[in-house]
Order: C-alpha cells, then structure tokens, then sequence
C-alpha cells in the first residue's frame, strides 16, 4: 500500500495492485472514501468521490476533496511513476491547509 500523502491526519495512498481510472484513497478514523480522476486526451476534467463502506464524514471528506483538486497533477503522477515507471514513492507530510482551491470539473 503505497502511502503518498499524510494531509491534516488524512492518509492519502493507493493500493499495490489498482486499476484505472486513476484514483487514490482517503482514510481518516477507520472510515474511507476514493477519489477517481479522469483525464481526457491527457487532461484532467473531473473528480469524482465514492465512498469505500462508511465515508469520511464532514469536515475531513471536504478536507480530502479539496486537496485531491490542488494535487491532481501530483497524484496523477505519482500512479504513472509507480503503476507504469515501477518506481518508489516517497510519501510527504503536508500540515498545512490547502487554499485558493480551483475545482476540477
């Protein structure tokens, strides 16, 4: 379970063995929600949230939301590098909330 991203106490990852669409998940107090991005001809156009069994609720669901919009780019390319590259990833601490959130989609 390749862990990416530690965002206010949410654990950002996915697991070793996905498949597309690109997404990652959100674990916060035993409860989970995925985030599926979607590119089109190489291009990110939306994210959608589905909840795995009980979601995260609230205030960290829209924490999680909000940082899968501002890391997009980042999360897409940490799944080419580990999905398609075979390389490692290193996994960052990021404790300060993201703002100026431009929403995808």
């Amino acid at each position: 379970m390749p862990k990416l991203f530690t965002y206010l106490g949410i654990t950002i990852f996915f697991y070793s063995n996905e498949h597309e669409p690109i997404h990652v998940h959100g674990t916060f107090g035993g409860r989970e929600t995925k985030a599926e991005i979607i590119l089109f001809d190489g291009v990110i156009r939306e994210i959608k949230l589905k909840d795995k069994g009980p979601g995260l609720e609230g205030k960290k669901r829209k924490k999680f939301e909000e940082f899968v919009h501002s890391y997009a780019k980042d999360i897409v390319e940490k799944w080419v590098d580990f999905f398609v590259m075979k390389k490692s990833i290193t996994s960052q601490i990021i404790t300060k909330k993201v703002k100026n959130v431009k929403r995808i989609g």
